[in-house]
């Protein structure tokens, strides 16, 4: 088991505004991938925030991972522990109570924004699931109103091959109905991948969340 110490400082890709008060929305990078290929969403979304993509801490395929897993979508408890904690030891540097975050994870990233939101609805403004699964069984609470409340945007792809589809379904479920999370909620007709008009359903909730 890893423990955070042993992982190194993260990596982090900054744009939008250089203001340490503005809000900050996190971007959480897929499994094998990296913090550039998902800061290009910046340019996408609303200016005025300040945007940073991670670089997740474990090397995997090429590119970094947020947790090791027991299956596609189904992290290990104990991995997902100890990088939460690398992450948040990093985040309540950046930013301290007052200063808002939001999360938006894509698949892997999902989860694990997933997990973040679970471990401690408080703490964000909101958080985004991108074609990905929350993290079921995996040591964070999926209780009923567990994020009574707390803003989440879920997108999903009707043909997504990637995320098994019960953990989509489940999640979907999960999300629009028992959690009590203030949900905003789509489904487009792509794969594993950002539809356009979910994008601009991800520009608007954030503009709504954060507000300038």
């Amino acid at each position: 088991m890893h423990n955070h110490l042993t992982f190194p400082p993260p990596v982090v890709a900054t744009a939008g505004s250089p203001d340490p008060a503005a809000p900050l929305v996190v971007l959480l990078h897929g499994r094998g991938s990296h913090e550039r290929e998902i800061l290009s969403l910046a340019a996408q979304l609303p200016a005025g925030p300040a945007y940073a993509a991670v670089r997740a801490p474990i090397a995997e395929g090429g590119g970094y991972a947020w947790f090791a897993n027991r299956g596609v979508g189904r992290p290990v408890a104990a991995s997902l522990r100890a990088t939460m904690d690398w992450f948040r030891g990093w985040l309540d540097e950046v930013a301290p109570a007052g200063r808002p975050v939001a999360l938006v994870g894509f698949s892997g990233g999902a989860a694990f924004a997933g997990g973040l939101l679970l471990d401690d609805p408080a703490r964000y403004a909101g958080a985004a699931i991108l074609y990905g699964t929350l993290p079921f069984d995996a040591g964070v609470p999926t209780t009923p109103g567990r994020l009574a409340g707390a803003p989440v945007f879920v997108a999903q792809g009707d043909h997504d091959a990637v995320i098994p589809r019960e953990l989509l379904d489940r999640t979907w479920a999960y999300l629009r109905g028992e959690s009590g999370a203030a949900a905003v909620a789509r489904r487009d007709p792509v794969g594993h991948e950002i539809a356009a008009p979910a994008l601009t359903g991800l520009s608007d909730w954030l503009r709504e969340r954060l507000p300038a």
